[in-house]
């Protein structure tokens, strides 16, 4: 795979999930948020969503960028992000949360693995 696409993969699926968060932020927490949520759990949420959207937009415009150390900053940032978020997805499954919960732990794991991997195939030849 192509860090071009990859970085394509990763905005699109950032940016469902922030608009999911954003919009649908009850149906998207299933499971998880009660069928009363409180104006404030609603509002936190979407507050969440917002930060998604803006890596979203991050990812999509790094896909055309050339080796540099930006683009491997946000190699890095992904790196960081997907592996933490894999975890506390396997912390949540581990510990009796949402059975989807499996399944994110293993797509957040994918999309480290793949960060670390084609991200390493394609760092920036400059050095500090």
């Amino acid at each position: 795979m192509k860090l071009r696409v990859l970085f394509t993969i990763a905005s699109i699926y950032m940016g469902l999930v922030g608009l999911g968060l954003i919009f649908f932020p009850t149906a998207f927490g299933t499971g998880a948020v009660p069928p009363d949520p409180s104006v404030e759990l609603v509002s936190f949420l979407r507050l969440w969503g917002s930060p998604l959207l803006g890596i979203a937009v991050m990812d999509w415009i790094a896909r055309d960028l050339e080796p540099s150390r930006a683009r491997d900053a946000i190699i890095i940032g992904n790196t960081v992000g997907f592996g933490v978020i894999a975890l506390i997805d396997l912390w949540g499954s581990l510990g009796g949360g949402r059975p989807i919960t499996k399944v994110f732990v293993v797509v957040h794991f994918l999309f480290t693995l793949a960060f670390i991997w084609i991200g390493r195939q394609n760092r920036s030849s400059r050095t500090a």
